[in-house]
């Protein structure tokens, strides 16, 4: 049976690592996002098409989408709203609007949405508050008493899976380490921007966090990881209508990992002083330096808010609480890869030197 993608999302972070793996899988791949980047098109491999289009513009979707039809969906998009109503009434609508436009071709076998979480951690504006479930974070565990974007989302493939007849998975990974830039998660790039700062101004690499999370156990995910996931899911009858967790499979404490990642820059970590200091915060003045950082050395993005997001990161290692996931689900049905997360930071930061985004 044919194998044609539309990924979502196709210029972040886990979209363009999909893009990539599918790709190299042998499927036919179209990559949709509302600007494709010219890496997305003027250099695109072979088999992959870009498709420019707005998820809120009905119209937008049906043009760029007419006649085409995709055999799987692998979405990975969101868009950011000051509440979370109106992340709810954005993201859901973005799910529907997509689904309703590749209805008319019957041609979906399967739906797979990455969501995060924030699905056991609730929403930014409750973030980690609360009741919480005990870590390490399992799939039966129920849903929040809260309203939460990533519900909305899996309501609307829910109700689309039921009424044309498509499979779906739903997939849940720990912090993304990937290439993006002008993403809207993006811990990887940050911390690379952060201690190049740090080494060219002489300013202390502090770890900006709780120490909840500087002496508590996590994991993350590697980006190119969750894209096989997500093709496993795919091609798995036993891993249709089901959510996974998908992380490295390894687990860290910050307290080891900083100073491996202050060493790839040549600098040290500074020491924990058991408080936390937001990257916001120590990063806020820092556009002119990343400028002249970047016109020294001749980088290619000197607008550092397209490369950082201090925000996210601080919302990750701020949390109060240790955060886990178990992978036990995915690893019954035969799902066995596996990331060491010190290498997927490090790997990241030389691609980032070598296309010139960092010196």
């Amino acid at each position: 049976m044919s194998k044609h993608a539309l990924v979502v999302g196709a210029s972040g972070i886990i979209g363009a690592a999909t893009v990539e793996v599918l790709a190299e899988a042998g499927w036919t791949v179209s990559g949709l996002a509302r600007r494709p980047a010219p890496s997305d098109s003027g250099k695109a491999r072979a088999g992959v098409t870009p498709v420019a289009a707005d998820l809120l513009d009905p119209g937008s979707l049906q043009a760029a989408l007419k006649g085409a039809a995709p055999s799987h969906v692998f979405y990975a998009s969101w868009l950011r709203q000051p509440t979370e109503a109106e992340n709810i009434r954005v993201n859901a609508a973005m799910v529907r609007n997509l689904l309703d436009a590749l209805r008319p071709a019957r041609s979906l076998r399967h739906v797979a949405l990455v969501t995060g979480l924030k699905h056991y951690l609730g929403p930014f504006e409750s973030y980690a508050q609360g009741g919480l479930p005990q870590t390490p974070f399992r799939e039966t565990q129920d849903r929040l008493p809260l309203e939460n974007f990533y519900y909305a989302q899996e309501d609307e493939v829910f109700a689309a899976a039921a009424r044309d007849g498509f499979h779906w998975s739903v997939h849940r990974p720990h912090t993304v380490i990937g290439k993006a830039v002008g993403n809207a998660m993006n811990m990887g790039t940050t911390l690379a921007v952060y201690a190049t700062i740090c080494r060219e101004t002489g300013r202390p690499f502090r770890f900006p966090g709780s120490a909840a999370q500087w002496n508590g156990l996590t994991d993350m995910t590697e980006a190119h990881l969750l894209a096989r996931h997500m093709l496993w899911a795919a091609e798995t009858p036993a891993a249709a209508d089901q959510a996974f967790n998908v992380v490295n499979g390894d687990v860290f404490r910050w307290s080891w990992m900083w100073p491996r990642l202050a060493g790839w820059f040549g600098i040290a970590a500074a020491p924990f002083d058991g408080t936390v200091h937001p990257l916001e915060q120590q990063m806020a003045g820092d556009a002119p330096v990343w400028r002249e950082i970047a016109t020294r050395h001749k980088l290619a993005e000197p607008d550092i808010a397209r490369l950082t997001n201090p925000w996210h990161t601080d919302a990750d290692l701020g949390r109060p609480i240790e955060v886990m996931t178990d992978m036990s689900k995915s690893r019954r049905l035969g799902f066995n890869l596996y990331q060491p997360t010190d290498d997927a930071f490090l790997a990241l930061f030389a691609q980032l030197r070598k296309d010139r985004l960092i010196p």
